[in-house]
């Protein structure tokens, strides 16, 4: 097979162009190494950055191969990314076991901001989870009903993409107080941003009220983190945002984020 090269073709193009899955590879590789050498540096450079510098940041580097992911326990994030970059996309995991009022907050978010809502949804659907494994997995392997509903599917929703955002911050608990604002994603190869890591629920709270951002009805009825609803309760006075999530097990997180 010939393959034409013209000045505009890298000696990798060639070797992908012609098959060679060895060069292929290494360019793969080399494009990683770049990406997260690049996250190390912008982790420092922009760690006292605000979030919408960081944020404009994203979107000058890495134009459409960046998305923000969302929970919709509140639109923060994809509010300030829209501002950075109006029409972002805003990727939305519906697990099967969302609250009425998350899927409602959804469904809000993409008919009153400038944004692209995609969701994302597992294999499979609750039923035939059940089927497979036996009804409830959650109660009895929380870990593997989240490999299944959160982990797998955000990992194939985000192929296309080099970079994400979350609305992860230092003060959520302990799993997240050494949160950088621009960090590698090592299990996704990819660069993951948290732009308001450094904020607290307060000024979560006043950018809410001075732009008008949308936020899930569950967090004015007792609730401080939202997830699915058969893993997610009412916090009680004095415990962190996300004692409320697998409440009365030793897990912490779903796995979407370490």
């Amino acid at each position: 097979m010939t393959v034409k090269v013209d000045s505009d073709t890298t000696p990798h193009d060639t070797a992908a162009a012609a098959g060679d899955p060895q060069d292929a590879t290494a360019a793969e590789d080399a494009r990683r190494a770049e990406l997260k050498a690049l996250a190390e540096q912008a982790g420092r450079d922009l760690e006292d950055a605000s979030a919408l510098e960081i944020l404009k940041w994203a979107a000058d580097t890495f134009g459409r191969r960046f998305c923000v992911t969302s929970s919709m326990e509140d639109a923060v994030v994809a509010h300030l990314a829209s501002r950075a970059m109006p029409g972002v996309d805003v990727v939305f995991l519906d697990t099967g076991y969302h609250f009425e009022e998350t899927i409602g907050t959804r469904d809000a978010v993409e008919a009153v901001m400038d944004v692209n809502v995609i969701t994302l949804t597992p294999r499979q659907t609750v039923a035939e989870q059940d089927a497979e494994y036996g009804p409830r997995l959650h109660d009895r392997d929380p870990d593997l009903c989240c490999a299944l509903r959160k982990v797998k599917p955000l990992e194939e929703g985000l192929a296309r993409f080099d970079a994400w955002a979350t609305g992860l911050r230092r003060d959520e608990s302990p799993t997240r107080a050494n949160t950088p604002v621009v960090g590698w994603d090592e299990k996704r190869q990819k660069v993951k941003i948290s732009p308001i890591a450094r904020w607290t629920q307060d000024d979560v709270d006043a950018y809410v009220t001075e732009h008008g951002v949308l936020t899930n009805p569950l967090l004015m009825d007792g609730y401080a983190s939202v997830g699915c609803a058969p893993c997610t309760r009412r916090v009680l006075a004095g415990e962190d945002a996300r004692a409320g999530r697998w409440a009365g097990r030793a897990k912490t997180e779903c796995g979407l984020h370490g």
